[in-house]
């Protein structure tokens, strides 16, 4: 099919396209997600009628996926609402009564939310040693110090130097390993243990970022990504109850599963071939063959729109923005999409029969000593477990079973994806003997991980600004199309949502649902003398 230019007066009547008539415009929503159910909600609740969301899979939720086994429900996906203020994915969490705090009040946990606010965490060495309990709190005091070093670059504009590369795994494994060296008062096997640990911290970092390596971080950016004030929490009946929530005033008919779009004809770049096909579609009025956006489905079926709101994963947009749009997308999209990052981070669940752990330990953490002078964060793909950071403890058993949560992330995650149970399971419990010392660790009675990397529909788990993006990347991709040069005069075919698109709170659900949110409203403005 031959692109078509952008027409210079496409731009000059957003209500073009019989929309004149006061018609209800007709808006097509791609995902069920959380941006794509919060756009549809307040679409619907605004007074629009004519709302379709198409998703590809059979479920919705996107990347929430709570699966229940026994009594206990596990997240797959989004685990934590992080922050209370003004988070609307926590208020509607509590007018519903689904929280539990698993921070205290104000604090977070070292960033990384923990199942549980009681215990503390085992940090132990490929040597079956527990590195002790001073030594680790003075090593994370330095870390976090560090850590909000890498925050400033951004919020108080402090300039960047060579050395560091502009990464954030590169300035801090620099800083805390010559802070380490430099220490008069540990030993050499104390400064061992603790260059060491620079490496297991960076790995619970790059879980946290959804980044293969912190090194991929750009460290002029990191701080401009927003914590919400409170606590974090997490919601027992499962994330789901979210997803639930949203689509409970959305009418079954507007969400039509298993329905993957193949292409979207956008400014009126209906090609021979569609109208072909339309010409023989009984089903569409004639009025629609000139429809502003055409939205080409893998069944074949050509669903014409006047608004489309795209809220497909970063990494979808990565490997299929050539396309999954015609025209294709300007160039300066593109370049927002290729700079910015997403990676995968996944889980990996193991239940046991009884507890190898004390009561008191909430989190293991693996320090691999032979790390102590590590560069890289990349494996051989036979080495793949070694970037498995941690293994959380949730908590409490009463609800959980007795079942540790791990983490990786990277393209060790997808070697990991492509392992059956068994491997994983078996390549698990070998390092937890090792690590523990304790070669009478079971093997576990149950396995339950998550693959976001690989399905075709997420290929990745959450977004970052990569080293060479910026947050006005961010801003290029949630820009509609086409461009014009005033929101008044743009007519608004396409557009953009999810957590990728929110320049303060990419990754996280609150992003996503605000991102919908955004989109929504700009069409709720457009439309306001229609709606009334």
């Amino acid at each position: 099919m031959q692109s078509c230019e952008i027409s210079a007066d496409s731009t000059d009547d957003p209500l073009s396209s019989g929309l004149r008539r006061k018609r209800q415009p007709r808006i097509v929503v791609i995902g069920a997600g959380l941006a794509g159910l919060s756009a549809a909600k307040a679409l619907l609740e605004s007074g629009f009628t004519d709302v379709t969301i198409l998703e590809a899979t059979d479920r919705i939720g996107g990347r929430v996926q709570s699966v229940k086994l026994g009594h206990a429900t596990f997240e797959l996906g989004a685990t934590w609402i992080h922050g209370s203020h003004g988070n609307p994915v926590y208020h509607l969490a509590e007018d519903n009564g689904l929280l539990e705090e698993t921070t205290d009040g104000e604090r977070s946990v070292g960033r990384i939310s923990l199942y549980s606010k009681n215990g503390v965490a085992y940090h132990l060495t490929n040597n079956g040693q527990r590195i002790p309990k001073d030594v680790v709190e003075e090593f994370s005091d330095l870390y976090n110090e560090v850590y909000n070093l890498t925050q400033e670059f951004f919020q108080r504009g402090k300039p960047v130097n060579a050395e560091s590369q502009n990464s954030v795994g590169v300035f801090t494994r620099d800083v805390v390993r010559k802070r380490v060296k430099a220490d008069p008062d540990d030993t050499e096997a104390i400064k061992r243990l603790k260059l060491a640990m620079i490496q297991q911290y960076l790995k619970v970092e790059s879980c946290e970022s959804s980044s293969h390596s912190m090194d991929e971080v750009s460290l002029s950016e990191f701080g401009e990504w927003t914590e919400i004030p409170g606590a974090h929490h997490i919601i027992p009946c499962g994330f789901i109850k979210i997803v639930e929530i949203l689509a409970r005033s959305i009418p079954e008919s507007v969400i039509q599963l298993r329905k993957p779009v193949k292409c979207i004809h956008w400014n009126q770049s209906v090609s021979k071939e569609i109208e072909r096909v339309a010409d023989h579609n009984s089903d569409l009025p004639e009025e629609d063959k000139g429809s502003d956006v055409f939205i080409e489905c893998e069944d074949c079926e050509f669903i014409p729109a006047d608004h489309v709101i795209v809220t497909v994963s970063l990494g979808v947009l990565k490997k299929r923005h050539e396309s999954l749009f015609h025209p294709r997308l300007p160039e300066e999209k593109v370049m927002a999409i290729e700079k910015l990052g997403i990676n995968t981070t996944d889980k990996i669940f193991l239940e046991f029969e009884e507890p190898f752990w004390s009561s008191e330990c909430n989190s293991i953490q693996f320090v691999w000593e032979d790390e102590a002078e590590s560069e890289s964060l990349t494996y051989p793909e036979e080495l793949w477990y070694k970037k498995i950071c941690s293994f959380d403890v949730l908590y409490p058993p009463e609800r959980y079973g007795h079942v540790l949560s791990g983490w990786i992330c990277g393209e060790e995650a997808l070697i990991m994806e492509k392992c059956d149970d068994e491997t994983v399971a078996e390549t698990c419990t070998e390092m937890l003997r090792k690590f523990t010392g304790n070669p009478n660790i079971p093997k576990p009675r149950r396995i339950l991980r998550s693959s976001w990397g690989s399905n075709p529909n997420f290929r990745g788990s959450y977004s970052y600004t990569q080293v060479g993006s910026s947050g006005a990347d961010v801003e290029k991709l949630a820009k509609p199309l086409p461009y014009a040069e005033s929101s008044k005069t743009a007519p608004m075919q396409v557009m953009f949502s999810g957590e990728a698109t929110h320049r303060k709170y990419y990754s996280t659900t609150h992003g996503a649902v605000l991102s919908g949110q955004r989109e929504a409203a700009r069409l709720i403005e457009m439309y306001q003398d229609l709606l009334q």
